[in-house]
């Protein structure tokens, strides 16, 4: 098992090249960036998490900079969306940057996805609430042809584009792993459907595991191995028996959340993650 952390990075946190190093030496396997492009004011989708939407989601820079910041002062830590909203994104544009920073980084790009949960930011971008599990699927579905052809084409609902060229493509193959975010069972689906990978926020004890059996009997009966779509858990608790438990599940990857905090804040928590990573990890 991998451990990773992630950061909304903002002016104020430590920087993705500073998070970048310091996550190496202490033995990460990588670093993650969520996304939100603004928050408007109005409030249609309530905070997932409860209560007033915390200062960060206001104000976290772009993830596709901020990785490529922690790439470039880095040589083994993978960078990842963690995740990039895909129903705010043109699909063109977003395949250029993801196989643009896979390039530049070596190979180190994850490509974490979600179909968001704010209704007043996506229509902000144009995209219809009702309808965006569709148009993320779509859109995926035309990066795939644009990272893995010469001449990519896509004909779809809510996307469409006659044949193109653009480049670069991605150093990975056939594309980065795109890893799906969200909950059981629709985000599981997902991953199945069209994912590398499904990306659950914490859970403890036997419901996790429960969720796991099911998520990996759904991959059967659509006809793929299970291990072709492991299992990346976010938010896990810091505690060393509890990550010796997710390991043992076959869980291929935990990302620790970690707060918008400057260097002296950060780098004590880093170190005892540190020790539990030599503990547990592998």
């Amino acid at each position: 098992m991998q451990i990773g952390a992630a950061m909304f990075f903002t002016d104020y946190s430590m920087s993705p090249g500073e998070l970048g190093k310091a996550l190496e030496e202490r033995g990460f396997e990588s670093v993650w960036a969520p996304e939100h492009s603004h928050i408007p004011l109005t409030r249609k989708s309530p905070f997932p998490g409860g209560g007033d939407l915390p200062k960060k989601y206001y104000d976290a820079m772009d993830p596709f900079v901020a990785l490529m910041a922690a790439a470039a002062v880095t040589t083994r830590l993978k960078v990842g969306t963690g995740v990039c909203l895909v129903n705010q994104r043109d699909p063109i544009q977003t395949a250029k940057l993801v196989a643009s920073i896979d390039q530049l980084s070596g190979g180190r790009f994850l490509f974490g996805v979600g179909n968001g949960w704010n209704q007043d930011e996506m229509e902000n971008h144009g995209t219809d609430f009702t309808t965006r599990h569709k148009l993320v699927r779509e859109r995926i579905e035309a990066m795939k042809e644009i990272w893995t052809k010469s001449k990519a084409e896509y004909h779809g609902d809510m996307v469409d584009f006659p044949e193109m060229m653009t480049w670069p493509k991605p150093v990975q193959k056939p594309h980065p792993p795109i890893l799906v975010g969200g909950g059981f069972p629709q985000a599981a689906r997902r991953a199945i459907r069209y994912g590398d990978g499904w990306c659950p926020v914490g859970r403890t004890g036997s419901g996790l595991l429960d969720v796991l059996e099911k998520y990996r009997q759904m991959a059967r009966e659509a006809g793929r191995d299970p291990q072709s779509v492991p299992v990346t858990l976010f938010n896990p608790a810091e505690d060393e028996v509890e990550l010796a438990r997710y390991r043992d599940m076959g869980i291929a990857r935990v990302v620790v959340m970690l707060l918008s905090e400057p260097r002296d804040t950060m780098l004590p928590i880093l170190d005892r993650w540190a020790t539990l990573i030599r503990r547990t990890a592998h």
